[in-house]
């Protein structure tokens, strides 16, 4: 051991020299710069290769007269990590290094040092781009140990829900579990987990303003938010033990953004689109949805001009949830006072009367147009190549006024007979499946059978196996309106998908060639440009088609930089959930960290063990039944972001392996995903 120590410089903590990260390591460095600004850092030193720091004292000798020095006026000393690699903005490395406490004696405190030491070489990379920092590129900090009678980790911004007006705080004073404070910038208490009676908090109010004092001087130095530890003595003197960037802050939404969701335009555009087929099929939808709120009045027409009711993200569909009625307003009150939408509805109202009873008239004809029209297109081998862009372009006027339709018979003419599309396909298969026909007789004799088929541009996907339907098929002719129109709002997307297949055979027969998958990422104005006059675009090469298994959407949220930030749908209660710790959202199948791992591997757990953290990249999911946000395991879970839920009751005999699960990082919601029910429910449908 001597010949470690031997090896190694002593920097005092409140040098100059301590301020630089490459030299002291950036905890001990932060540590100086706090100390020099005056902040209450406990005073210590720092052990450097001797090569950092010419000049220092080296060797044995200076090591054992800094440590007895510190020693004399310390009842144990604390050793621990300073790498140049941890506690910096782009990682924290959080307790992935060992640090040894209470450490007494000279050779224990050799020992604490090799410790230290050692650890540094047992660390491996979780980064492709991370260096393993090795025995050579670690310092060692050594300060007094303080046993505090409260402490705990502080956030000086919530980086789950990417506020900097709340500050997070995780205390506690050795004898109870531990309590989470939510603060605002103000001192003011928010809210506490596990709730806390009045006069028996860990943090007093004189200890909280303290502490929101400290972290707004901590902030000042730093020049941004700040995750601390910090310690009251028994004197009652508060510390700072550690202060080091944030490193993963949630995006937060923009005040007023909208709350969007998959809703029921999901049902139509299940899967992830390509570019062309969102211009295709996304832009009508949203055009003829527009139409129809704007008919029953539904919005004011200067909103509906500025905003599209439907839009994608990531290639999902998504639709706003408000202009669709699918959540209450946010401001009823202010609604039912507003003499606008009640004046706007009454102007609506003669409509809305005349087309009740018109609109089974007005869909009856829209579909038989359709149908004539879909029925006289020739074969796509028989059009030129402008009739086939021709055919395509129609397709998109005729599915706005279909959107439109469909949605003003499902708000104005109910269910109707209750029959759907997706069962009279489901019927017509069974009994064609009885009768031996294979799938291309099935689809030529039965289009409806296209409700069962998601819209693509690409190969069609096959049709469901044994479905286990009984019902007897009763003719498209049967359906109710809703379902007519639904029906051929997919016709015609099919129809747009034969053409688009066929001229993507014919550009690569030509000179411009660039396939249907590259065909794909055109826009619709780039296709027209591409058939018309063999012009692609320059950037087509570089273009990267989204992959279809994408994660899905949650059910409510609104973008932060283009990136969905979950929000728990109003109405919402789950009592089994937990405590969101960010990351995002995610699906995938449920692991307890033994054997092999699943390819969408959602970690549950009852702890959030730091030996877990080379696990954590490619994780889908992360489930803990307790911690919290603060934990070294979830700040490392957000920089890989890996959603995340912590505090899940009963996660671990809830969530067996194997099974599906969705976690949702901002709310906590975790969500088993049970196929077999599934199956049942729709059966008894």
């Amino acid at each position: 051991m001597g010949h470690t120590v031997a090896r190694l410089a002593v920097v005092p903590l409140d040098s100059e020299r301590a301020q630089d990260p490459a030299v002291t390591g950036a905890k001990a460095a932060n540590l100086a710069r706090s100390a020099v600004a005056g902040l209450p850092v406990l005073p210590g030193f720092v052990l450097v290769p001797s090569d950092r720091a010419p000049g220092a004292a080296i060797g044995e000798e200076a090591v054992r007269d800094a440590w007895r020095a510190l020693d004399a006026g310390a009842e144990a000393l604390v050793v621990r990590s300073s790498s140049a690699h941890e506690d910096t903005e782009d990682s924290s490395m959080a307790g992935r290094f060992d640090s040894v406490l209470d450490v007494r004696g000279w050779e224990a405190f050799t020992a604490a040092v090799r410790t230290v030491l050692d650890s540094a070489r047992r660390v491996r990379p979780l980064r492709p781009t991370e260096e393993a920092p090795g025995d050579d590129g670690m310092a060692v900090l050594v300060q007094p140990m303080l046993r505090a009678a409260v402490g705990g980790v502080m956030f000086t911004a919530d980086p789950v829900a990417g506020r900097t007006d709340r500050m997070l705080v995780s205390a506690v004073d050795g004898s109870t579990q531990g309590v989470r404070y939510q603060l605002t910038r103000f001192a003011r208490l928010v809210r506490t987990e596990p709730a806390e009676p009045a006069g028996q908090r860990l943090l007093t109010h004189r200890r909280i303003t303290r502490l929101v004092t400290l972290a707004k001087r901590t902030e000042r130095v730093f020049g941004g938010p700040q995750d601390m530890e910090f310690g009251f003595d028994a004197d009652g003197k508060l510390w700072l033990f550690q202060a080091r960037p944030i490193t993963a802050m949630s995006a937060r939404p923009a005040p007023g953004a909208r709350l969007l969701g998959p809703g029921p335009v999901a049902e139509t555009l299940p899967g992830v689109l390509q570019p062309l087929e969102e211009d295709l099929w996304v832009t009508p939808m949203s055009h003829g949805l527009t139409l129809a709120l704007d008919i029953a009045g539904a919005a004011p027409r200067r909103t509906l001009r500025k905003l599209p009711v439907v839009t994608t993200v990531g290639g999902r569909v998504a639709a706003d949830l408000r202009l669709l009625g699918a959540v209450p307003s946010a401001h009823p009150v202010l609604d039912f006072i507003n003499p606008a939408p009640g004046a706007r509805r009454a102007g609506a109202a003669w409509r809305i009367g005349r087309l009740t009873s018109a609109l089974p008239l007005l869909a009856t004809d829209l579909m038989a147009d359709v149908d004539r029209a879909l029925a006289d297109i020739p074969e796509t081998g028989q059009l030129l190549g402008g009739q086939l862009l021709d055919a395509v372009s129609w397709g998109r006027e005729v599915l706005s006024s279909l959107h439109a339709q469909e949605s003003l018979a499902g708000a104005l003419l109910g269910p109707g007979s209750g029959a759907t599309g997706a069962g009279e396909a489901l019927a017509a298969l069974a009994e064609g499946r009885s009768r031996g026909l294979d799938e291309e007789e099935l689809l030529a004799r039965h289009p409806v059978l296209m409700a069962l088929l998601p819209p693509t541009l690409g190969a069609p996907a096959p049709l469901p196996g044994h479905t286990g339907w009984t019902a007897l098929p009763r003719g498209v002719g049967a359906l109710p309106v809703r379902e007519g129109l639904r029906l051929r709002i997919r016709w015609v997307q099919e129809m747009q998908a034969r053409m688009v297949r066929e001229l993507a055979v014919r550009l690569r027969a030509g000179q411009c060639a660039p396939g249907l998958s590259r065909l794909a990422l055109l826009s619709w104005e780039e296709l027209v440009l591409a058939t018309e006059e063999g012009v692609l675009p320059e950037d087509l090469h570089e273009r990267v088609p989204r992959t279809p298994d994408a994660d899905p959407l949650p059910a409510a949220f609104r973008l932060a930089d283009g990136v969905p930030v979950a929000e728990l749908p109003p109405g919402r209660r789950n009592s089994g959930d937990g405590q969101g710790a960010g990351g995002g959202f995610g699906t995938g199948i449920a692991w307890d960290g033994r054997g092999e791992r699943p390819e969408h591997a959602v970690l549950v757990v009852r702890s959030l063990d730091p030996a877990l953290a080379p696990v954590l990249p490619g994780l889908a999911g992360l489930v803990a039944e307790t911690g919290s946000a603060l934990s070294h395991l979830a700040v490392l879970a957000r920089e890989f972001k890996v959603p995340t839920a912590v505090g899940v009751p009963g996660a671990v005999d809830r969530f067996p392996g194997g099974v599906a699960l969705t976690v949702d990082g901002a709310t906590g919601a975790v969500t088993q995903q049970n196929a077999e029910n599934t199956q049942g429910e729709e059966s008894a449908a």
